[in-house]
């Protein structure tokens, strides 16, 4: 385990190798899980400012579904969430499914258009690493968890590519944290990866 000021991260973030795979995946991650995705209280209100302009992006069934039950919802494991469609596998109501069955999320379809300067929900940029909150919330846990069927062409091209999980999240990683944590990891990773080979 690292510890890099009160973040405690599982050395499967820089040991395993990982890159998304989408033309296998589809983006399914959309779709598969337990609610929707987590949001910070900070981000709320960021989906409440953005809505409209990602409306258009959305089906009529996600649209009513968000009329139905407000542009977020709250989960008792896992607190405010995005809703989801029952009727379409649980899919977030924000994603939409192209022709091909790629999976895409409207705020980042809007962030890529320039229409919007946010990109989508830090627990969906920074998976397939999770974030845990302590109990009594003074230090975070971050996790590699990726879904063992979905995510299995995402793990074999990063170990094709040789891209360990903190570099391929290195953009949302310094947008949760910043630059100097991601360096401080960086480096951290670099010397056990000496280490490792010392011991080979």
């Amino acid at each position: 385990m690292i510890i890099i000021e009160n973040k405690l991260i599982s050395d499967d973030v820089i040991e395993s190798a990982f890159v998304c795979d989408l033309s296998h995946c589809k983006g399914g991650c959309c779709e598969d899980g337990d609610a929707g995705a987590p949001l910070n209280n900070e981000e709320l209100k960021i989906v409440e400012q953005y809505y409209e302009t990602v409306k258009p992006y959305l089906t009529r069934p996600a649209v009513k579904e968000i009329e139905k039950k407000g542009k977020y919802v709250f989960d008792d494991e896992f607190g405010w969430v995005t809703p989801t469609l029952p009727s379409d596998n649980e899919i977030c109501v924000y994603a939409f499914r192209e022709k091909d069955g790629l999976i895409k999320c409207a705020f980042e379809q809007a962030y890529n258009e320039g229409l919007i300067p946010w990109k989508k929900p830090i627990s969906c940029h920074l998976y397939p690493i999770i974030a845990y909150k302590g109990k009594h919330g003074d230090y975070e846990r971050l996790n590699y968890e990726p879904r063992k069927k979905l995510c299995s062409p995402a793990c074999t091209l990063g170990a094709t590519l040789q891209v360990p999980v903190y570099k391929f999240l290195k953009e949302p990683i310094i947008r949760k944290y910043g630059e100097e944590f991601y360096d401080v990891l960086d480096q951290m990773a670099n010397r056990h990866e000496a280490a490792t080979n010392e011991q080979v």
